[in-house]
């Protein structure tokens, strides 16, 4: 445990309270410019730690038969072939792949057949006579226009952003070096950095250890759970558009695999619309096959492969999950999947301690 008798108030020693607030000051301020020294590679420092987590096993097995430092270089030589590689190509097709969305929202004529569609549904007709004893006015072509300025606006930020990645190959290539590196040394100085971190913390040796477990299960999780089975829903989806003939089957692939990580709708966002569209224009037989193999890939994933994959360590509320992957979205961009439930699990984690530690101790003063 940590000794009481350097926290600030412990003692009625004036000077030596006056040390401790100026010691505390000045490691504060050390605190705050080493933060900024290390804000640049903040992302790279999360995913360094991650894949540390993910990859330690292996690492383990690594250590039995070979030196630690020649276990570390093959540990990380393996997640070049398993990361690296692959990201390359998926970066490559999704450029291309990409701007034939932007295209399809342009010149496609499913908008005009949907379009046709619910002009001549009489359900629609009985919605829009009702909408307009409201005094709101519906065209069916609004709707068409709508899916087709998001199809066109998604195709051309994508292509953007893939155009982007591509063209600052350097600036990637040292990225990844980086994480590279900070994954050798981690896997390595893994232990003694917890350590270090436990020793330094003012806060209970039992309640860092309790974060920090936290962390690395909600860790787990996202990569483990969230993360392979995501990749599995995202190659099989866009595998299964591939053989039947879709367009772009490399972007929508890696789209379904981001999706995969929201609860609730995950890849059916992109599934379900298309079995749609392909009954509306015609082919209902394999709009029919794309939403069962829908079905059979969800509940296969999701009530099957996961929960072997997390069991049960990580308890957190669908509805809490959703928010935290949505809000760190919007905050943080694509890393916001990873940042915004490791932000909440710090929270639930902290409440839990102070539930179990320190409201009593409030209720009782």
């Amino acid at each position: 445990m940590k000794d009481q008798a350097m926290i600030p108030g412990s003692s009625n020693n004036g000077p030596n309270s006056m040390r401790i607030w100026y010691f505390l000051l000045i490691f504060l301020i050390s605190i705050i410019f080493l933060g900024r020294i290390l804000w640049p590679f903040w992302s790279i420092l999360v995913l360094s730690f991650m894949l540390t987590n993910i990859f330690r096993p292996m690492y383990r097995y690594f250590m039995q038969k070979m030196p630690e430092k020649v276990a570390s270089i093959l540990t990380c030589f393996l997640i070049i072939l398993i990361v690296f590689i692959p990201l390359l190509f998926f970066v490559g097709a999704l450029s291309s792949e990409a701007l034939g969305l932007y295209h399809w929202g342009r010149d496609t004529q499913i908008g005009m057949n949907f379009q046709l569609f619910m002009q001549d549904s009489p359900i629609i007709l009985q919605f829009q006579d009702y909408l307009k004893d409201f005094g709101f006015y519906f065209e069916p072509s609004q709707i068409t226009a709508m899916f087709s300025y998001i199809a066109k606006m998604a195709g051309l930020f994508i292509y953007n952003q893939a155009s982007s990645w591509a063209a600052n190959v350097l600036q990637f290539l040292f990225l990844f070096f980086m994480m590279i590196l900070t994954i050798f040394f981690l896997l390595i100085d893994q232990d003694r950095l917890i350590k270090f971190i436990i020793a330094v913390s003012p806060m209970p040796d039992d309640e860092d250890r309790l974060l920090i477990e936290k962390f690395q299960e909600i860790a787990n999780a996202i990569l483990k759970g969230n993360g392979i089975c995501g990749l599995i829903q995202g190659v099989l989806g866009g595998a299964v558009f591939a053989i039947m003939g879709l367009s772009s089957p490399i972007l929508w692939g890696g789209i379904m695999a981001i999706l995969a990580f929201l609860p609730i709708f995950g890849i059916g966002l992109v599934m379900i619309p298309t079995a749609i569209i392909l009954m509306l224009s015609g082919s209902i037989g394999a709009g029919i096959f794309l939403f069962c193999f829908y079905l059979t890939l969800s509940f296969t994933i999701e009530y099957l492969v996961k929960p072997k994959m997390v069991g049960d360590a990580v308890q957190m509320h669908t509805l809490l999950v959703f928010l935290a992957i949505i809000g760190g979205l919007s905050v943080y961009g694509v890393l916001g999947i990873i940042y915004g439930p490791l932000i909440v699990t710090a929270f639930l984690t902290l409440t839990e301690i102070y539930l179990a530690k320190y409201d009593g101790q409030a209720q009782q003063s």
